[in-house]
Protein backbone atom coordinates (compact mmCIF):
# COMPACT_ATOMS: atom_id res chain seq x y z
CA UNK A 1 0.00 0.00 0.00
CA UNK A 2 1.07 3.28 -0.87
CA UNK A 3 2.08 6.45 1.81
CA UNK A 4 0.81 9.10 2.29
CA UNK A 5 3.52 10.85 1.11
CA UNK A 6 3.25 9.19 -2.34
CA UNK A 7 1.62 12.68 -3.68
CA UNK A 8 1.69 11.43 -7.15
CA UNK A 9 -1.10 9.47 -6.39
CA UNK A 10 -4.57 10.34 -7.54
CA UNK A 11 -6.35 11.48 -4.46
CA UNK A 12 -8.86 9.17 -3.42
CA UNK A 13 -7.65 6.42 -4.93
CA UNK A 14 -6.58 4.51 -2.09
CA UNK A 15 -6.29 4.73 1.21
CA UNK A 16 -3.95 6.16 3.35
CA UNK A 17 -2.55 4.12 5.71
CA UNK A 18 -2.90 5.34 9.67
CA UNK A 19 -6.17 6.68 9.45
CA UNK A 20 -8.91 5.32 11.60
CA UNK A 21 -12.24 4.21 10.70
CA UNK A 22 -13.60 6.58 13.09
CA UNK A 23 -12.23 9.84 11.39
CA UNK A 24 -12.71 8.03 7.79
CA UNK A 25 -16.73 7.48 8.56
CA UNK A 26 -17.08 10.83 10.03
CA UNK A 27 -15.66 12.84 6.97
CA UNK A 28 -17.97 10.99 4.76
CA UNK A 29 -20.85 11.31 6.44
CA UNK A 30 -19.96 14.94 6.22
CA UNK A 31 -19.28 14.84 2.37
CA UNK A 32 -22.34 12.83 1.68
CA UNK A 33 -24.73 15.72 3.83
CA UNK A 34 -22.70 17.96 1.66
CA UNK A 35 -23.72 16.42 -1.38
CA UNK A 36 -26.76 15.44 -0.71
CA UNK A 37 -28.10 19.21 0.64
CA UNK A 38 -25.87 21.22 -1.75
CA UNK A 39 -24.17 19.62 -4.28
CA UNK A 40 -20.74 18.78 -5.57
CA UNK A 41 -20.15 22.40 -5.50
CA UNK A 42 -20.88 22.42 -1.57
CA UNK A 43 -17.84 20.26 -0.77
CA UNK A 44 -15.28 22.98 0.57
CA UNK A 45 -12.81 21.22 2.20
CA UNK A 46 -13.09 23.44 5.23
CA UNK A 47 -16.74 22.64 5.50
CA UNK A 48 -16.09 18.97 5.26
CA UNK A 49 -13.66 19.55 8.01
CA UNK A 50 -15.82 21.07 10.22
CA UNK A 51 -19.01 19.07 9.79
CA UNK A 52 -17.21 16.24 10.67
CA UNK A 53 -15.78 17.50 13.98
CA UNK A 54 -11.71 17.12 12.22
CA UNK A 55 -9.07 19.36 11.96
CA UNK A 56 -8.91 20.90 8.29
CA UNK A 57 -5.49 19.99 7.88
CA UNK A 58 -6.72 16.41 8.56
CA UNK A 59 -9.04 16.50 5.69
CA UNK A 60 -6.31 18.08 3.21
CA UNK A 61 -3.51 15.35 3.68
CA UNK A 62 -5.97 12.41 3.52
CA UNK A 63 -8.12 13.81 0.71
CA UNK A 64 -6.35 16.20 -0.72
CA UNK A 65 -9.33 17.52 -2.82
CA UNK A 66 -12.90 16.99 -3.05
CA UNK A 67 -12.36 14.61 -6.30
CA UNK A 68 -10.52 12.62 -3.38
CA UNK A 69 -13.40 12.79 -1.38
CA UNK A 70 -15.64 11.94 -3.96
CA UNK A 71 -13.48 8.64 -4.78
CA UNK A 72 -13.74 7.32 -1.21
CA UNK A 73 -16.88 7.95 -0.69
CA UNK A 74 -18.16 5.77 -3.99
CA UNK A 75 -15.92 3.30 -2.69
CA UNK A 76 -17.44 3.23 0.81
CA UNK A 77 -20.94 3.22 -0.52
CA UNK A 78 -19.85 0.19 -3.05
CA UNK A 79 -18.72 -1.87 0.20
CA UNK A 80 -21.80 -1.00 2.14
CA UNK A 81 -23.95 -1.41 -0.97
CA UNK A 82 -26.86 -4.51 -0.25
CA UNK A 83 -25.47 -7.95 -1.55
CA UNK A 84 -26.35 -9.27 -4.52
CA UNK A 85 -29.79 -11.38 -4.33
CA UNK A 86 -29.97 -15.15 -5.06
CA UNK A 87 -33.89 -15.87 -5.29
CA UNK A 88 -33.35 -18.86 -7.67
CA UNK A 89 -34.56 -17.40 -11.11
CA UNK A 90 -32.91 -15.05 -12.96
CA UNK A 91 -36.16 -12.84 -13.58
CA UNK A 92 -36.04 -12.83 -9.60
CA UNK A 93 -32.73 -11.97 -9.43
CA UNK A 94 -32.93 -9.07 -11.91
CA UNK A 95 -35.99 -7.77 -10.78
CA UNK A 96 -34.26 -7.39 -7.03
CA UNK A 97 -31.36 -5.05 -9.02
CA UNK A 98 -33.93 -3.26 -10.55
CA UNK A 99 -35.77 -2.50 -6.95
CA UNK A 100 -32.50 -2.15 -5.39
CA UNK A 101 -31.35 0.86 -8.36
CA UNK A 102 -35.04 2.34 -8.21
CA UNK A 103 -35.05 2.44 -4.23
CA UNK A 104 -31.64 3.98 -3.75
CA UNK A 105 -32.28 6.56 -6.64
CA UNK A 106 -35.52 7.77 -5.22
CA UNK A 107 -34.63 7.81 -1.24
CA UNK A 108 -34.79 11.45 -0.50
CA UNK A 109 -31.00 11.51 0.30
CA UNK A 110 -29.62 9.22 -1.45
CA UNK A 111 -31.40 10.51 -4.85
CA UNK A 112 -29.29 13.52 -4.53
CA UNK A 113 -26.32 12.18 -3.67
CA UNK A 114 -26.36 10.39 -7.19
CA UNK A 115 -27.39 13.04 -8.58
CA UNK A 116 -24.55 15.40 -7.48
CA UNK A 117 -21.98 12.92 -8.32
CA UNK A 118 -23.20 11.90 -11.79
CA UNK A 119 -22.77 15.84 -12.63
CA UNK A 120 -19.61 16.18 -11.09
CA UNK A 121 -18.60 13.14 -13.59
CA UNK A 122 -19.52 14.75 -16.23
CA UNK A 123 -17.45 17.52 -15.37
CA UNK A 124 -14.35 16.21 -13.81
CA UNK A 125 -12.82 13.24 -15.09
CA UNK A 126 -11.26 12.20 -12.16
CA UNK A 127 -14.73 12.42 -10.87
CA UNK A 128 -15.67 10.05 -13.88
CA UNK A 129 -13.11 7.80 -13.21
CA UNK A 130 -14.42 7.21 -9.33
CA UNK A 131 -17.64 7.02 -10.60
CA UNK A 132 -16.87 4.28 -13.11
CA UNK A 133 -14.99 2.50 -10.14
CA UNK A 134 -18.24 2.64 -8.22
CA UNK A 135 -20.50 0.70 -11.08
CA UNK A 136 -17.97 -1.68 -11.80
CA UNK A 137 -17.67 -2.95 -8.77
CA UNK A 138 -21.28 -2.99 -8.05
CA UNK A 139 -21.77 -5.06 -11.49
CA UNK A 140 -19.05 -7.79 -10.87
CA UNK A 141 -20.84 -8.01 -7.24
CA UNK A 142 -24.25 -9.20 -8.73
CA UNK A 143 -22.41 -11.11 -11.85
CA UNK A 144 -22.93 -14.17 -10.49
CA UNK A 145 -27.01 -14.26 -10.35
CA UNK A 146 -26.57 -14.15 -14.47
CA UNK A 147 -23.84 -16.78 -14.17
CA UNK A 148 -26.34 -19.25 -12.14
CA UNK A 149 -28.78 -18.67 -14.66
CA UNK A 150 -26.52 -19.69 -17.21
CA UNK A 151 -25.78 -23.20 -15.31
CA UNK A 152 -29.60 -23.66 -14.59
CA UNK A 153 -30.23 -22.95 -18.17
CA UNK A 154 -32.03 -19.66 -17.95
CA UNK A 155 -29.82 -17.80 -20.41
CA UNK A 156 -27.58 -19.14 -23.49
CA UNK A 157 -24.09 -20.34 -22.77
CA UNK A 158 -21.38 -17.11 -22.70
CA UNK A 159 -23.63 -14.62 -21.77
CA UNK A 160 -21.97 -11.78 -20.81
CA UNK A 161 -23.14 -11.14 -16.94
CA UNK A 162 -22.37 -7.06 -17.22
CA UNK A 163 -24.10 -6.43 -19.95
CA UNK A 164 -27.65 -7.74 -18.83
CA UNK A 165 -26.91 -5.74 -15.93
CA UNK A 166 -26.35 -2.52 -17.94
CA UNK A 167 -29.19 -3.31 -19.47
CA UNK A 168 -31.50 -3.44 -15.83
CA UNK A 169 -30.03 -0.12 -14.90
CA UNK A 170 -29.05 1.90 -18.02
CA UNK A 171 -33.13 2.99 -18.84
CA UNK A 172 -33.25 3.34 -14.89
CA UNK A 173 -30.25 5.98 -14.91
CA UNK A 174 -31.09 7.61 -18.06
CA UNK A 175 -34.86 8.64 -16.41
CA UNK A 176 -33.18 9.68 -13.32
CA UNK A 177 -29.99 11.51 -14.58
CA UNK A 178 -30.90 12.76 -18.27
CA UNK A 179 -35.01 13.26 -18.71
CA UNK A 180 -35.48 13.73 -15.35
CA UNK A 181 -38.79 12.05 -15.12
CA UNK A 182 -40.62 10.27 -12.39
CA UNK A 183 -39.13 6.73 -11.47
CA UNK A 184 -41.63 4.19 -10.43
CA UNK A 185 -41.72 0.10 -10.09
CA UNK A 186 -43.11 -0.30 -13.38
CA UNK A 187 -39.74 1.30 -14.94
CA UNK A 188 -38.30 -1.38 -13.52
CA UNK A 189 -40.41 -3.94 -14.71
CA UNK A 190 -40.13 -2.65 -17.83
CA UNK A 191 -36.29 -2.60 -17.73
CA UNK A 192 -35.94 -6.21 -16.67
CA UNK A 193 -38.56 -7.71 -19.21
CA UNK A 194 -36.70 -6.18 -21.95
CA UNK A 195 -33.00 -7.35 -20.60
CA UNK A 196 -35.02 -11.04 -20.18
CA UNK A 197 -35.79 -10.97 -23.68
CA UNK A 198 -32.98 -10.08 -25.08
CA UNK A 199 -30.78 -12.11 -22.72
CA UNK A 200 -33.05 -15.55 -24.15
CA UNK A 201 -32.70 -14.20 -27.53
CA UNK A 202 -28.63 -14.30 -26.93
CA UNK A 203 -28.07 -10.76 -27.24
CA UNK A 204 -25.99 -10.59 -24.41
CA UNK A 205 -23.64 -13.39 -25.91
CA UNK A 206 -19.91 -12.47 -26.00
CA UNK A 207 -18.63 -12.93 -29.65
Amino acid sequence: MKQESHLETTPGTVRPGGRTAKVRAAVLRATEDALAADGFHALAMDRIAAGAGVGKTTVYRRWASPVGLVADLLRDMAERSVPAADTGSLEGDLRANAALVTTTLTDPRMGPVFRAVIAAAACDEECATALRGFYETRLRAWAPTVERAAERGEAPAGTDPLEVLRAVSAPLYYRFAVSHEPLTGADGDRAVAAALAATRAGVFVRP
